[in-house]
């Protein structure tokens, strides 16, 4: 955890947030700026900065990072239709929170092309 890192003060509980939901390995909660009806975060509960800083010993959160999105476009009913997952690296593709995040964005029709 780092002190300084508003997601890790999340996490820990130092901050509200509306979590929907939460395990030994990550915990998603609603962006505070959505861009579309869903708009959920799903972090690791350890910080990690970025992919960039990811380790083989982080392969099974990744992965847990992939299926949670899939549990929870079920549970908000994005399933079907469709759903974006976007993950930013670095400041040039806009990370803005230097702790690794997983957007989960669905509930109405994307807009392409991306970039």
């Amino acid at each position: 955890m780092s002190s300084d890192c508003i997601f890790c003060r999340i996490i820990a509980g130092e901050v509200p947030s509306e979590t929907v939901y939460r395990d030994d390995r990550v915990t998603a909660f609603r962006d505070i700026r959505p861009v579309a009806p869903v708009h959920i975060l799903i972090v690791p509960n350890k910080h990690i900065a970025s992919v960039n800083e990811a380790e083989e010993a982080d392969e099974a959160v990744l992965g847990r990072l992939l299926l949670t999105a899939k549990r929870l476009a079920v549970q908000e009913g994005i399933a079907k239709s469709g759903y974006r997952l976007i993950i930013n690296t670095g400041p040039h593709a806009g990370q803005e929170v230097f702790h690794l995040h997983l957007h989960l964005i669905g509930g109405q029709r994307m807009r392409h092309p991306m970039g």
